[in-house]
C-alpha cells in the first residue's frame, strides 16, 4: 500500500455499513476518525489454546467498532471512549515489542475500520516480525476490503453471530449480518486453506470461527454451527462459547440479561458431535468471568 492509505478514509466504505463518512472530517458508523486510536497491546492468555499457546497472544486492541452490539464485553473501546492516538509507524513498533516479548502471534482485536492503517504498518516490518498475523473481528467484513489483506492475514478468527437477520437487526442493529458474514468467511476460507499448525499447536495459517452461545437463543446456536460444517467441514476449527456476560447496559433486554445455563450449553454442544464436529474448541466449568474482559488502560501503545 502507498503513502496515501488515508485516501480509504475519504469516503468509508470499509465494512458492509458502507457509511461513505469522510473520516478526515467526521467519524463514521464506527464512532472513529481517520486517527488511528488503540486502547491496549499485551500477551493475551484466554484465547483458544491454538492462538495464545504457552506465552499468550500479541494482542492490540483498537477503538472503535462497526458493529457496537447491545451485549458488547469491550463497550469500553467499541464506544470508542478509550485508546491513544497513533500513527501507523508506532504500530509496527507495536508489532516487534509483542513479537520481543515472545507473543505467539500478533493479535489484531476489532481491526476492520482501520484496515489501510494496518496495511501501511505490516508493510513497514513485516520482515522483520516472522510470527502469524491473526485477524479478529466481528464476522460484520466487506469483501473487498478482506481481499486487501490477502498476503498479510495468515489466521482469520472472526465471529459468526447470527444467522437470522432480525436477531442481528435487534442486537446489532445489522439485519444483512448473516448474508455479509456467510461471504466474508468464505473469502477468509479462500484465502488462508485448511488450517495448519506448528510444532507447539499454534495455528499457523487458517481460519477459526467464533460463535458466543447467547442465553435464550440456542436455536440460532445450532443454525450457525450447522452452516459452517455442513458449509467447511474440517477445513476450518470452531471456537463455542459459553463465556456470556449479562454487563449491566443489557438491562434493556431481559431475554438475555443472565448467564447461558449449562443446559443450554450442552444442548449446543450436543448437536454440534451429532453432526459429526470434531474440530472445534468448548469452555467448560467457571468460564463467564471477567477475566475475560482486559482493563482498557493503554498498556503497550504509548511508546515508553
Amino acid at each position: 500500500m502507498t503513502d496515501n492509505y488515508l485516501t480509504y478514509y475519504k469516503s468509508c466504505v470499509l465494512c458492509p455499513r458502507r457509511c461513505g463518512a469522510d473520516r478526515s472530517k467526521e467519524t463514521g458508523y464506527c464512532g472513529m476518525s481517520d486517527t488511528l486510536i488503540a486502547a491496549k497491546a499485551y500477551l493475551h492468555m484466554w484465547e483458544e489454546p491454538c492462538i495464545s499457546g504457552e506465552k499468550g497472544s500479541g494482542t492490540v486492541f483498537f477503538s472503535g467498532c462497526n458493529l457496537r452490539c447491545a451485549y458488547c464485553q469491550n463497550r469500553e473501546i467499541a464506544l470508542g471512549r478509550v485508546g491513544a492516538e497513533i500513527t501507523a509507524e508506532r504500530l509496527g513498533e507495536i508489532f516487534l515489542e509483542q513479537k520481543q516479548r515472545g507473543a505467539e502471534n500478533i493479535n489484531l482485536v476489532t481491526p476492520t475500520h482501520y484496515v489501510p492503517h494496518i496495511i501501511a504498518a505490516l508493510d513497514a516490518v513485516r520482515k522483520k516480525l516472522n510470527i502469524p498475523v491473526v485477524y479478529n473481528c466481528g464476522g460484520y467484513e466487506s469483501v473487498d476490503t478482506l481481499k486487501m489483506l490477502e498476503g498479510y492475514v495468515d489466521v482469520y478468527l472472526p465471529d459468526f453471530k447470527y444467522t437470522s437477520g432480525a436477531i442481528a437487526k435487534k442486537y446489532s442493529a445489522a439485519l444483512d449480518y448473516p448474508k455479509a458474514a456467510k461471504a466474508a468467511i468464505a473469502e477468509m476460507v479462500r484465502q488462508t486453506g485448511a488450517c495448519a499448525f506448528n510444532e507447539n499447536g499454534i495455528m499457523t495459517r487458517g481460519t477459526l470461527v467464533r460463535h458466543l452461545v447467547l442465553p435464550s437463543y440456542t436455536e440460532n446456536s445450532k443454525t450457525a454451527v450447522e452452516y459452517l460444517y455442513k458449509t467447511y467441514g474440517d477445513d476450518i476449527y470452531m471456537s463455542i462459547m459459553n463465556q456470556y456476560t449479562p454487563l449491566p447496559h443489557v438491562s434493556a433486554y431481559p431475554e438475555i440479561n443472565r448467564r447461558v445455563t449449562d443446559e443450554e450449553y450442552a444442548d449446543v454442544i450436543s448437536f454440534a458431535e451429532e453432526l459429526g464436529v470434531e474440530n472445534a474448541y468448548i469452555q467448560e466449568g467457571g468460564t463467564v468471568s471477567e477475566s475475560f474482559i482486559p482493563v482498557f488502560d493503554g498498556g503497550g501503545i504509548i511508546e515508553k
